[in-house]
């Protein structure tokens, strides 16, 4: 074998290791990069739809991150959560999305306002006769399928995972058929 050909060899196996060494370091920052932490309610976090004090409401809430920005999009009530999620005319560069944890709520209280849990991973009663903070039926998140279930069996309803929860709900008004009205 020639010289030359040898050193064109040994040059396209350096480049094949260069390349392979760099994937492997290099890849997508966005998916190497945590997630952010969820924020605290202050008095200044204020509904991305309803345009209210957060601090001012019962309820669960939820708090969504987008790429490029600190501070999240505030959320009164959870099926606002997944509307923004749904709704074609809000942004798609979501880095994380958080909901209260409703485990409290099984005794009469609100949520706790530092329980917060990933809402992708969290387990929603649905369809229940709960009211939440907004005055309406809402979901129910929950960060364990038990607590979820023991809700349901209470309040009625039925237990989802987030990518379970239809669009027909989310967009459904008022509270169902059962539900208190007070």
């Amino acid at each position: 074998m020639s010289p030359l050909r040898l050193y064109h060899r040994a040059a396209r196996l350096a480049a094949a290791m260069l390349l392979v060494g760099l994937a492997a370091c290099g890849g997508d920052e966005r998916q190497a990069a945590a997630p952010p932490s969820p924020q605290a309610i202050t008095t200044e976090a204020v509904g991305h739809y309803c345009g209210m004090a957060l601090d001012e409401h019962t309820g669960p809430k939820g708090q969504i991150f987008l790429e490029g920005q600190d501070t999240p999009v505030w959320f009164s009530a959870i099926k606002q959560v997944f509307a923004y999620t749904v709704l074609p005319e809000e942004p798609k560069s979501i880095r994380a999305i958080y909901v209260n944890d409703m485990a409290g709520a099984e005794r009469g209280q609100g949520p706790d306002p530092a329980a917060w849990i990933d809402a992708r991973q969290a387990y929603y009663v649905i369809e229940s006769r709960y009211i939440g903070g907004m005055g309406a039926e809402d979901a129910m998140p929950f960060g364990q399928r038990a607590q979820a279930e023991a809700f349901a069996q209470t309040h009625g309803g039925r237990v989802a995972a987030f990518q379970e929860v239809p669009e027909s709900y989310i967009f459904s008004q008022g509270a169902p058929a059962a539900a208190p009205t007070n």
